[in-house]
C-alpha cells in the first residue's frame, strides 16, 4: 500500500521550545495532588444512576453450586480470548462471569453517539481469520464490535455458559478440595480448578468530584451509561432528536467527547463543552472495507498486519518496508 504523502512543516518552521512549553503547561493543568481521589465513585446516592445496567434487564436465576475447570472473571476481549484459547485446547467446562449484561467489556457499556474504534479494525478486532468475519470499515462502530464479541462467544462455545449481571465478591482457596471458591452477589458458590482474571479498568464511570454533583436536580448521566430514551436515537442510529429543546453541557474533551460532541451539537438547542485540556483533532478517513482487498488476502494476513502495525508504532519501518496501515498511528513514525 502506498500511503498518501503527509503535509509536514519543515523542521526550521517549528518552534520546538514553544511546543515543549505548551505541552508542559497543559500537563501541569492535569496533574493533581489528589490523584485518583479527585473522582467520585458511583456509590450511595449515585448508585441508582450509574452502578446498574441500563441496557439489559436482569434475568432472575437460581444460585449455582457447582464445580468447573476454569472461572474467567470478565467477558470483554481478554475474557473471550482466554475462553478461545481454552476451547482450542479442549477445555470446555468454563464460565465467563461479568457484571455486565452481555459480552463486550468496554464495548458493551459504551453506547454513546459516535462511539468507534480508534485503531485499524483489521488489527484491533481479534481472530478475524478464525471466525471468518470482516469489519465493515477501517474504524468499526462500537455496536459492530460488541456484536462481534457476541459472535466470538458463540463460535467458541462460551455464550451459553456465561453468568451476566453477576459480581464476584470473594475468591478463596480451599486446600482440602484443591479448588477456588468463587462467590458472587447472586449467591453462587462456584468451585474452580483455575481462575483467570480478565477484568478491565473502564467498566465503571469515573465521575468528577466537583461541588454540586450530589445535589444537581437536572438530568445527568455518564457517556458510558448513555440514555437514548432521554436523548432520542439509538446505538446504531444516533438521531438525538429529543434534545431539540434542551441545553446540554458535556464535561471533558477526551476521545469520548470528540466522538460524541458532533452529534450532540447537531441536535441540541444549545451545547456547552467544558474543557480543561484541548484535544488533538485531525482528519480520519474511514472508508468501507474494499471487497477486492478482502479477496486478495492470503492465510495469515491478520497476524502479518498486526506485526506491521506494531513495527509502525513501536519501532521503525525498515527502508522499503511497506506500511500496511497508513493512518495517524504509523504516520508519526514515518515522519
Amino acid at each position: 500500500m502506498t500511503c498518501q504523502k503527509t503535509d509536514v512543516p519543515p523542521a526550521e518552521e517549528l518552534d520546538i521550545p514553544a511546543l515543549k512549553a505548551k505541552y508542559r503547561a497543559e500537563r501541569d493543568k492535569r496533574l493533581r495532588r489528589e490523584g485518583g481521589e479527585q473522582y467520585v465513585r458511583p456509590t450511595d446516592d449515585l448508585s441508582d444512576n450509574y452502578a446498574h445496567d441500563p441496557f439489559t434487564p436482569v434475568a432472575e436465576r437460581d444460585a449455582l453450586n457447582e464445580e468447573i475447570d476454569v472461572a474467567i472473571l470478565g467477558a470483554g476481549f481478554s475474557g473471550i480470548l482466554a475462553g478461545y484459547q481454552l476451547h482450542k485446547q479442549g477445555v470446555t467446562n468454563v464460565r465467563n462471569i461479568d457484571h455486565a449484561g452481555g459480552f463486550g467489556g468496554v464495548w458493551y457499556w459504551n453506547r454513546y453517539p459516535g462511539v468507534q474504534c480508534d485503531n485499524d479494525s483489521y488489527c484491533y478486532m481479534p481472530l478475524l481469520e478464525e471466525t471468518g468475519y470482516m469489519p465493515s470499515k477501517k474504524f468499526a462502530d462500537g455496536w459492530e464490535i460488541q456484536a462481534y464479541c457476541q459472535k466470538m462467544a458463540e463460535d467458541f462455545d462460551l455464550a451459553d455458559k456465561a453468568l451476566f449481571h453477576t459480581l464476584v465478591e470473594s475468591i478463596v482457596w480451599d486446600e482440602t478440595i484443591k479448588r477456588w471458591h468463587v462467590k458472587t452477589n447472586r449467591g453462587d458458590d462456584i468451585k474452580a480448578r483455575f481462575v483467570i482474571m480478565a477484568g478491565g479498568v473502564m467498566n465503571m464511570p469515573k465521575l468528577p468530584g466537583i461541588p454540586g454533583i450530589h445535589d444537581y436536580k437536572g438530568k445527568m448521566f455518564h457517556t458510558s451509561r448513555w440514555e437514548h430514551d432521554y436523548t432520542g436515537g439509538s446505538w446504531k442510529d444516533p438521531v438525538l432528536d429529543k434534545l431539540a429543546d434542551k441545553r446540554v453541557a458535556i464535561v471533558g474533551t477526551g476521545a469520548t467527547s470528540v466522538q460524541a460532541v458532533p452529534y450532540i451539537g447537531k441536535y441540541a438547542k444549545q451545547l456547552y463543552v467544558l474543557q480543561r485540556t484541548p484535544s488533538n483533532i485531525d482528519e480520519r478517513p474511514n472508508p468501507p472495507t474494499d471487497p477486492d482487498w478482502v479477496a486478495s488476502l492470503k492465510p495469515g494476513w491478520q497476524q502479518e498486519r498486526m506485526a506491521n502495525f506494531h513495527t509502525g508504532v513501536q519501532h521503525m519501518f525498515a527502508p522499503g518496508e511497506e506500511d500496511q496501515i497508513c493512518d495517524i498511528w504509523t504516520e508519526l513514525v514515518r515522519n
